[in-house]
This record gives C-alpha cells, structure tokens and sequence, in this order.
C-alpha cells in the first residue's frame, strides 16, 4: 500500500510533536520511561518555588515539583503537587522541607522520611517544612550589625557636631588670643624705653640689696649679741621686783579709797573739795581783775618815786610792785 504525501506529512508531525512532548519533560527532569507516585504537601509561602524544581533526598534528586495551586478557601495556602520516584518508600509523618538551592538562588524540596511501619500512599499529604536560607540567615545576622552601625552612626554625627562646635569655640579663642598677643605687642612697643629703665632700676636695686645686706649682717650679729644679753639678765628677779611695785601701788590706792593719809582726806572730805572750789573762783576772779587793771597792782617809776596811796584804792590793791631803774 503507498501512502499519500498528506500521509506521510501527518505521520512526520505526529512524531516531531511527541519527540517535542517528551524531550521537554526530559529536559525538565521527569523520567518519561518510569512511573512515579504524587504526594501533596501544603505550604504558606513557597518563596519562589517554581513547576519542576527537583525534590531531593540525602542530596540525591528523586522526584520533581510536578504542578503548584492556590487554595482559596484555606487562606490563600499553596498546595504543591510532588513526582516522587515509586521506589522511594515514604513513611507516614515524614517531611517535605522547603529550602535553599544554593548560593545562586533558587528552590529545593528536601525529603525527610521518619521510618514507619506504615507507608504513604499516592496521593496522601506530607507535613510541610521551611528551612531558614541564606537570605534569612544574612538577614538574622546583620540586622543586629545594621542596629548598631546605625546607633554608632549617629553617636558619630553627634560627636562631629560637638567637634564643629568646638572647632568654633576654638577659632574664637585663637582670635582672642590673636587680639590679645597683637595688643600685648603694641602695649610693649609703647613702653619699651619705660620698660628698659625699669630694668636699669631693678639692677640698680639689686646692687643695692646687696650693699645692704652686707650691711646688714654686722646689725644681726650685734642683735644676736644683744639677744644673749638678754637672756644673760636675771628676768626673775626683775619681775619679782615688779610685782612687788605693782602690789605697794594698790595697797596705797587702797588707803586712798578709804580715806586713810593726806589724798585720802581730800578725796573723801567734802567740805574741803568746796573750799578748794571757793579759794579756785576767787583766785581766778583775781587774776581777771589783775588782767584787765594792771595798774591797780604794778606801778612803775623811773626815779624811785611812790605814787601816793588814792583814797579809793581797794585792800586788794595794797600790794604794789615798784620797780625801779638798777641804775640809779
């Protein structure tokens, strides 16, 4: 029987499709030639696992992801649908933990099978699992970094701005200092020749001090000699004698005070401090009378002569001084 070319063309695409079929899910890591065994597994986040990302155990690949789906009605979980070589016996409770392809990224589900009597079947449910990557772990182990290079970053600022504060605090010192060190040169400018003869007048004092001091030392010998002089005299005996003074003056203010002796009396004696007082107003009405009429008291005669007595002179007159010329 000779077949058509419209034949031959159909059978030639049937046969490019089905080596196209199975060269993909070869590619994709699916054993075309052997069967396989689905298990479920429902995660919360698959981060990032892909459709025919490999299912491993003890790090050899075993299976694949077949096929991932979103349940709506269970929180928006993630049921992942797992190839699984049929040879690989899976006791109950074992696990499907989601992790870390590698450095390079990507996703890997490692198997942990918990030994058990009882085996899993085709289509039964694996408990989940999440192994913290490498992301998590950088992200674990530098955030408490970052904490503290943000804290140190801002005590850094904060000791910068004290440092600008300072650096200002700084410059207006310098430039008091400039202002100062400029005023206390135009200060020693003007007073240069004052201050040369200070100088002049400090050597010359110092010459002195030393002349002085030589002269002094023979001084401080004498009153070293003197001091022991001094300590040569009887001081006890002076002080006794001293005593002694001190003790007859009270006893006699004491007789004094109670009217014993002559200033006794008079201190004591009443009548005696008025006549005192009498014979006192008529001496200085005396010398009154005297000071302002001379005459009545003193005559004067160059040759010897004596005026007669007038009828009107007082008793207090009678006494006349004559005085006369020795001359004569």
């Amino acid at each position: 029987m000779k077949l058509s070319k419209e034949a031959k063309v159909g059978i030639l695409a049937v046969v490019t499709l089905a080596m196209l079929y199975f060269g993909f899910n070869f590619l994709k890591g699916s054993d075309i030639f052997s069967r396989s065994n689905k298990y479920l597994v429902v995660y919360d986040n698959v981060d990032g696992l892909t459709a025919s990302n490999p299912v491993q155990l003890n790090g050899l690949s075993v299976g694949r992801v077949d096929r991932i789906e979103i349940l709506p009605t269970r929180s928006n979980q993630l049921l992942v649908t797992l190839d699984i070589d049929k040879q690989i016996k899976i006791g109950q409770g074992s696990k499907a933990v989601l992790a870390d392809a590698g450095v390079l990224g990507g996703k890997v589900i490692i198997l942990q099978i918990k030994p058990s009597n009882t085996s899993l079947e085709s289509g039964d449910t694996l408990v989940s699992g999440k192994e913290a990557g490498i992301t998590a772990l950088i992200k674990e182990k530098t955030l408490p970094v970052l904490n503290s290079v943000d804290s140190l970053t801002f005590n850094l600022n904060r000791i910068v701005k004290q440092f600008d504060r300072t650096g200002l605090i700084l410059n207006k010192t310098l430039e008091g200092v400039e202002a100062t060190t400029g005023t206390l040169q135009l200060t020693v400018g003007e007073n240069r020749e004052s201050i040369r003869r200070l100088m002049a007048n400090l050597s010359s004092l110092s010459a002195s001090l030393a002349e002085t001091e030589k002269q002094v030392k023979p001084l401080l010998a004498k009153a070293n000699t003197f001091a022991d002089s001094l300590n040569a005299l009887k001081l006890g005996q002076t002080l006794a004698s001293a005593n002694q003074s001190i003790g007859t003056l009270q006893q006699m203010l004491a007789d004094i005070n109670s009217g014993k002796g002559t200033l006794g009396k008079l201190k004591g004696d009443e009548a005696l401090y008025r006549n005192v007082n009498g014979a006192t107003a008529s001496l200085e009405k005396l010398l009154t009378d005297f000071r302002e009429n001379p005459k009545r008291y003193v005559h004067f005669s160059l040759f010897g002569r004596k005026e007669k007595k007038s009828a009107a002179t007082t008793p207090a007159q009678s006494a006349t001084v004559i005085v006369s010329d020795s001359t004569q």
